[in-house]
């Protein structure tokens, strides 16, 4: 029969199971939910069979959350097809802690998937807080042995892409965490472990580069005790290991670092630290590639694994009183380990990084991933204060989708916003020309990274009211056209949590509206290009590229992912001073009953700056996703003063989910 994949466990049925178990006859089950996971479900499914006929009494049945945001994530993040992976293709090869798999399947357009594992009751859960006993700890690390041995530098594992995605930790992404995580919890962290904290935080991309020449292998990845079930009597197995989510290639002493240093009270580690390493070592086996002194300066090395995922998995989830006792737990340990190894020393000095910039070849399109919406966005957008006229103008790409976004949108006081919209236009073979339904856009850049021309001649409409774009309605019917040269007047900026560059530019050129000609005289405006995953119904943010009369370019973002603390990113640019990277940006907004932007303030650290913005003109667009999610996505050009009263003109960006 078809063993269709089963989303929800009322999908099951009496033949579904017989196929899947192959074994006796199942003539009745039920289920109930177990555990408390966040993006995914457990069903236990209590199984009765036909007289005289056997088989598994129980099994659990694996399933995506039915929460559409954490399933997003989950099929964004690669976490459901990781698992389904490593229990189809990795599991079958290896002897180790984890239970049988009966059934796997997954689907990676909406990332619905099953898993149907052996049961592993009667067992007893592993408590983070409290600690293993030596017995447990012996068991959890000899079984880790057999499942690293064999895969220990597995060339194979490095063609696995689905093994070998991108971490999305980098050390601007840490260094946001670290701040809510120290905010957080203050002097509840000591001293000594703070200092810790801070010193990775400063070389944490270095870190990683060198860890990256460790010997690489299969890395469970979350490899602790609240993911471990201790077999009691009548178990199938000693020791089951659950969630295999973020299974992924990598040094694999990571995982020995990460159970030895939280695992076990601080005493009973230091008692038996030389033992548990020697039984992890004799597990991997006789052909291993690594020695016991290899092994002992790896987990060194990966000590700090356990601290980098205290501070980044406690600010990732809700926030609990036991949830908050056990990341406390796991920083203290983690970094009483690193302590007790004298990892600490293993460190490069800190060192300011360079800022990033990106290269001419990025002007052009970059290769797509296989990531449903992966995009490409090319942005420009200008300010005329004397004329009281703004625009901007975006080409995004959706590969994967098979189209592309076209909007050019120009307003001002005292005038209609002019929109031209297509969230639907077809896929240009190049970007530089694209053509749509009464549309006709040219994007070329004259001097890679120096100047960039943006033409576009179409058919657009007119709104009295902007806010309309918002409901879906129509204007009435305009001619607009642009030739425009936008020049760079400050360094290439890339960001390091993401792969996007800015520029701040001067524009000139013209734009016409119904044979109205608006020239264009070296105005204030910026452009910028991205590329990689992007999902605009996930998160919130607000957005800015603010030109000041003395010449300093403010360009931050305040980003707001649900369960996530706030982060803040960009930089400051002034006239022959370096550079300065912002280490937070906080919005402080205020909408109209019309969902338009009011009001809006910027703070922005280290540099101690504070605008304020007055809205002049409204040019909005609502995104709607292919599975039918909103979001509006409000811009507005404004005029700006800072707190020590500078002033200036720019454009500001609002992401906002509808429930």
């Amino acid at each position: 029969m078809d063993l269709t994949l089963i989303e929800r466990p009322t999908d099951l049925t009496n033949d579904w199971l017989t196929a899947a178990l192959g074994a006796g006859t199942v003539t009745g089950h039920e289920f109930e939910r177990i555990g408390t996971g966040q993006m995914s479900e457990c069903y236990r499914v209590t199984l009765t069979y036909a007289e005289g006929e056997s088989g598994p009494p129980t099994v659990v049945l694996k399933v995506a959350a039915a929460d559409p945001n954490s399933r997003g994530t989950g099929l964004a993040l690669g976490l459901y097809e990781r698992e389904v992976r490593f229990y189809a293709e990795i599991a079958p090869r290896l002897e180790g802690p984890f239970a049988p798999c009966y059934h796997h399947a997954y689907d990676p357009e909406t990332g619905a998937f099953d898993l149907l594992l052996g049961d592993a009751a009667p067992a007893t859960v592993g408590d983070e807080i409290r600690g293993a006993t030596p017995e447990q700890a012996l068991l959890a690390l000899s079984q880790l042995g057999r499942v690293h041995g064999p895969l220990l530098g597995d060339d194979a594992l490095a063609d696995a892409a689905w093994l070998n995605r991108e971490s999305p930790v980098n050390q601007a992404l840490l260094a946001g965490l670290w701040a809510g995580f120290s905010e957080r919890f203050g002097d509840r962290i000591a001293p000594e472990h703070r200092q810790v904290c801070e010193r990775l935080v400063e070389v944490f991309d270095e870190y990683l580069a060198g860890e990256a020449a460790a010997v690489q292998g299969l890395v469970h990845g979350d490899y602790r005790l609240d993911n471990m079930l201790f077999g009691e009597p009548g178990a199938d197995r000693a020791l089951t290991v659950v969630d295999w989510q973020t299974v992924t290639r990598g040094s694999a002493l990571i995982d020995v670092a990460y159970f030895m240093g939280c695992a076990l009270p601080d005493e009973v580690r230091r008692t038996h630290y030389d033992a548990l390493l020697r039984a992890y070592h004799e597990a991997l086996g006789e052909h291993s590639p690594l020695s016991l002194d290899d092994v002992r300066d790896g987990v060194r090395r990966a000590g700090f694994f356990g601290v980098m995922m205290a501070i980044v998995s406690s600010m990732l989830v809700e926030q609990t009183e036991r949830g908050d006792a056990m990341f406390m737990t796991m920083l203290a340990r983690h970094c009483a380990h690193v302590l007790d190894t004298d990892a600490v020393a293993l460190l490069p000095a800190a060192a300011a990084p360079e800022p990033l910039a990106p290269s001419p070849a990025d002007e052009g399109p970059h290769a797509h991933t296989d990531e449903e919406l992966w995009n490409e966005s090319w942005y420009f957008d200008f300010v005329d204060p004397a004329q009281g006229l703004g625009g901007w103008v975006r080409l995004g790409l959706i590969p994967n989708q098979e189209r592309s976004w076209i909007n050019a949108l120009l307003c001002g006081p005292g005038m209609p916003t002019v929109a031209v919209n297509d969230l639907a236009a077809p896929l240009p073979a190049d970007p530089a020309r694209v053509r749509a339904d009464g549309i006709d856009l040219g994007l070329s850049p004259t001097v890679p990274l120096q100047s960039y021309r943006v033409t576009l001649r179409a058919h657009g409409q007119a709104y009295d009211d902007p806010a309309g774009l918002l409901r879906g309605e129509s204007g009435r019917p305009v001619e607009v056209g642009l030739d425009l040269e936008f020049t760079s007047v400050s360094t290439p900026y890339q960001y390091r949590l993401t792969p996007r560059y800015e520029i701040a530019c001067t524009v000139t050129g013209t734009a016409t509206v119904d044979g109205r000609v608006y020239p264009l005289d070296a105005v204030p405006g910026q452009r910028d290009h991205s590329w990689g995953v992007r999902d605009w119904w996930a998160m919130d943010w607000t957005w800015s590229a603010l030109h000041l009369d003395d010449g300093t370019h403010l360009h931050g973002v305040d980003i707001r992912i649900p369960g996530v603390p706030p982060i803040g990113i960009g930089y400051l640019q002034q006239d022959g001073q370096p550079l300065v990277e912002l280490t937070a940006v906080t919005a402080e907004n205020a909408f109209a009953a019309d969902d338009l932007p009011a009001a809006a303030s910027l703070t922005l650290a280290p540099v101690g700056v504070r605008v304020d913005a007055d809205i002049q003109g409204h040019a909005p667009v609502l995104l709607t996703s292919a599975d039918g999610r909103v979001s509006r996505f409000p811009r507005a050009w404004a005029k700006v003063t800072t707190a020590d009263g500078r002033t200036g003109v720019g454009w500001l960006e609002w992401n906002r989910n509808q429930p």
